[in-house]
C-alpha cells in the first residue's frame, strides 16, 4: 500500500524539487514562505526532512565546513525517485478529487 503524502511534506517536496543543488535548510524554508505564503519554522521544516528521509523520499549530505558559517556545514536535500513518485501519486490523487467540483462563486456557481 503506497504512502500518502501530507500537504506540508508535499510543499517540502516540491521545494527541494525547485531549488535543484541548492536545497539546503534556509533557501528551503524561503521558498515556501514566498510561493506558498506559509511560516515555516527551521524545527518543523528539519523534522519533516528527516521523516522524508526515513521513507527514502529524501537524501542528504553535509558540505564543507565554511568560515562565513562560523565553520559550520550546509546539510544539503535532494528529491530521491520514490519522493518523485509520491508527488506524482499525491497530484494524480488530488486532481482526480477536484475534477467536476466547482466551488460556490467560482464560474457562475
Amino acid at each position: 500500500m503506497p504512502d500518502y503524502l501530507g500537504e506540508f511534506e508535499q510543499i517540502v517536496l516540491l521545494a527541494v524539487l525547485r531549488l535543484g543543488d541548492s536545497a539546503y535548510g534556509v533557501p528551503i524554508r524561503q521558498e515556501i514562505e514566498e510561493r506558498a505564503g506559509r511560516k515555516v519554522t527551521i524545527g518543523a521544516l528539519y523534522a519533516t526532512l528527516d521523516r522524508l528521509e526515513a521513507k527514502n523520499y529524501v537524501t542528504s549530505w553535509f558540505s564543507e565546513p565554511t568560515p562565513e558559517r562560523g565553520g559550520r556545514s550546509k546539510r544539503y536535500f535532494r528529491v530521491q525517485p520514490a519522493g518523485a513518485e509520491a508527488l506524482a501519486r499525491a497530484k494524480s490523487m488530488l486532481d482526480s478529487m477536484w475534477n467536476g467540483v466547482r466551488l460556490k462563486g467560482e464560474h457562475g456557481a
